[in-house]
């Protein structure tokens, strides 16, 4: 049995408290612009314009991630509490919002340098695995997204949820979300029939795949439960990231 007594707080400076979470944010993306510009990138004016769609890729995270959760995880409380939409710093942020930040931000501004979308959605597909590696990790050492109550011996104890033994599903998450998906993406990218768009529909049906099998052993958010039998939020939204995948998987088959 592990008892999980992180702190949250990473370190404090100049009185303020430096969250896990937030260096999760900060180093994922850090990685990413490092890994695309020195490894990735091939194409010259794609590598220019990167430079100012990471603000793009930011602003859509930040928006999309905390609408996400405001819209998917919370809508009755924040209905009643708008101005608290704004304090993301209290918490809750939507990976599937993200997403959809993400998807939007990357369409603008390819729109606006008339460039194909899928040549950036590719290159956060391969990379994005890692910040959610991080992300993972950080949801553990927080005590949050907690599992459901095992018996086997690598349960957790949580002492701020709650005294019984729990799966630790951040840590398997942070195995399949992050890990895994990061090799198979990097395996896409690299193969020498890989074609722009791949990395980008691989991406939303392996995650999907992954996400749906992580929730099996990951306890349903309080607030929302299950939708319906065994399916959660994540679940669902999950099962949508499956057949978006898929559609854009023939709709780029039938282009050949």
């Amino acid at each position: 049995m592990f008892t999980n007594n992180f702190d949250p707080v990473a370190f404090e400076l100049f009185s303020l408290s430096i969250r896990w979470y937030s260096l999760a944010y900060i180093f994922g993306l850090i990685f990413g612009w490092l890994y695309c510009k020195k490894i990735l990138i091939k194409n010259n004016t794609i590598k220019i314009l990167f430079e100012d769609y990471i603000t793009y890729l930011i602003v859509g995270i930040i928006i999309g991630g905390r609408l996400g959760y405001v819209v998917f995880y919370n809508f009755s409380y924040f209905l009643n509490n708008p101005i608290e939409i704004l304090m993301i710093w209290n918490g809750g942020m939507s990976f599937h919002g993200a997403l959809i930040g993400i998807i939007i931000s990357s369409y603008l501004f390819s729109k606006k340098n008339n460039q194909d979308i899928y040549e950036f959605l590719d290159l956060v597909a391969i990379t994005a695995p890692l910040g959610i590696f991080l992300g993972r990790i950080s949801n553990f050492i927080n005590g949050e997204l907690v599992g459901k109550a095992t018996n086997s011996n690598w349960g957790v104890l949580f002492p701020g949820y709650d005294n019984k033994l729990r799966h630790p599903s951040q840590l398997y998450e942070a195995f399949l979300e992050g890990l895994i998906l990061f090799v198979l993406m990097n395996l896409i990218y690299f193969k020498k029939n890989n074609k722009v768009g791949n990395c980008s529909f691989m991406f939303l049906i392996l995650y999907g795949c992954f996400r749906v099998t992580s929730e099996f052993f990951r306890e349903p958010d309080i607030q929302v439960g299950y939708l319906f039998g065994y399916i959660s939020m994540g679940t669902f939204l999950s099962l949508f990231m499956i057949l978006a995948g898929s559609i854009i998987y023939f709709k780029k088959k039938n282009e050949i």
